[in-house]
């Protein structure tokens, strides 16, 4: 497996892993699959600090990961929110666990303290994944959002690189 930047030909694979996510209703409040118009806007934003890394096995994208602006306050400049899929076929094969370490040595070099994430408390997966890289649970938001007309619970995750 190949841990690379994103690159603008990796959209189509990327818009195909997310909106996979999206119909699964396990890790997204987003209900409606996203076209590439909007895939190109947000890999437009996402500039600098703020990489997207793609997991590639034999010449296929088969997950990606990104770190997103947790906040436009400057006061959390040094703090990134993650967004990490993987593609139906290849989820509980280590995809996760390769872009994860990867995107922390970036949030690393790209000068972040501390990472943050938001998970559905029933995504036991995805808690394990993160878990097992030393992410805590911090809390969970009650009715943070509505997804298929329910109310859907939000536990926000936390890593601290320095200071802790």
């Amino acid at each position: 497996m190949k841990i690379r930047q994103a690159q603008p030909l990796d959209l189509e694979s990327i818009r195909r892993i997310y909106n996979q996510g999206i119909e699964d209703r396990i890790a997204t409040l987003e209900n409606e699959t996203k076209d590439m118009a909007y895939m190109q806007q947000w890999y437009d934003s996402h500039r600098d600090r703020f990489v997207i890394l793609v997991a590639e096995e034999q010449g296929k994208v088969v997950g990606w990961a990104s770190l997103n602006p947790y906040s436009l306050r400057c006061a959390y400049a040094g703090v990134a929110d993650l967004s990490i899929y993987i593609d139906r076929d290849h989820r509980g094969k280590g995809v996760g666990s390769a872009l994860l370490t990867e995107l922390e040595e970036q949030a690393k070099a790209n000068q972040f303290y501390k990472i943050v994430l938001f998970t559905f408390p029933s995504n036991q997966g995805g808690q394990g994944l993160y878990r097992k890289l030393g992410y805590r649970e911090v809390g969970v938001f009650q009715n943070q959002g509505v997804l298929d007309g329910q109310f859907i619970d939000v536990m926000i995750m936390e890593k601290l690189f320095m200071g802790s």
